[in-house]
Parts: structure tokens; C-alpha cells; sequence
């Protein structure tokens, strides 16, 4: 399926092809400051649409996520890393995808504190 996503403001859109069934729910700094939901998919499942600035980038602890922002309204739709076995994911904020219920979705919680 193809889910359409966007920033608050609209300035960042992106599209991504996933079955998304489930989301990850860490309790990391991050995560739980921002109230992420991720699915990781390919990171040639992500195709951005319109970027009217370039995004800004943060990374923490590891570094293994770069996690993505819009510099308009500050939100944050996703992040792009590399996976163990060294190939490129995206970390899908599913909160910012359209036409996605998220209480249908199986929430897996990640203890991302101790890792």
C-alpha cells in the first residue's frame, strides 16, 4: 500500500509503500519526548514529494538514526538509518501518515532506555 505523509505545515510531503500493521513504540529519550510510533521500511520505500527547505537533521547516542525535521513547523515524519546487516531504512512516523488508524495498529514496545 502506498501512504501519502507530510510535516504539520504541509512543507515536507513524502510518500511510502508499506504494509503497515504494526509500529514500534520506544521509551527512549527521544521517542518518548516526541511520542514517535515507527515502522521501518526500505529506504527505497520512501519517496519525497515536496521539501520547500531542506530538512534539518539530529542524531543522539549511537547515531544510527538521523532523525528528520521540518525547519517550518519543527515535526518530525521520519528518520533515515542503517539497519544491522548494513542496508538503508527509513523509520516512518506513522502519526504523520494520512488515512492510517492507529488504533488498529499492533503497538510493539521497544525498551530503547537499555539498549
Amino acid at each position: 500500500m502506498i501512504y501519502q505523509g507530510s510535516c504539520h505545515c504541509g512543507a515536507v510531503a513524502y510518500q511510502v509503500e508499506a504494509d503497515i500493521s504494526s509500529a514500534l513504540s520506544c521509551n527512549c529519550s527521544i521517542c518518548s519526548r516526541k511520542g514517535y510510533l515507527l515502522s521501518f521500511v526500505p529506504g527505497s520505500n520512501l519517496t519525497m514529494l515536496k521539501t520547500e527547505q531542506p530538512l534539518t537533521s539530529y542524531t543522539f547516542n549511537t547515531h544510527k538514526i538521523k532523525h528528520q525535521f521540518c525547519p517550518v513547523c519543527g515535526c518530525a515524519p521520519f528518520g533515515l538509518g542503517v539497519d544491522p546487516e548494513g542496508n538503508e531504512v527509513a523509520a516512518i512516523n506513522v502519526r504523520c501518515l494520512q488515512d492510517i488508524d492507529l488504533d488498529a495498529l499492533e503497538i510493539h514496545k521497544y525498551d530503547g532506555k537499555q539498549s
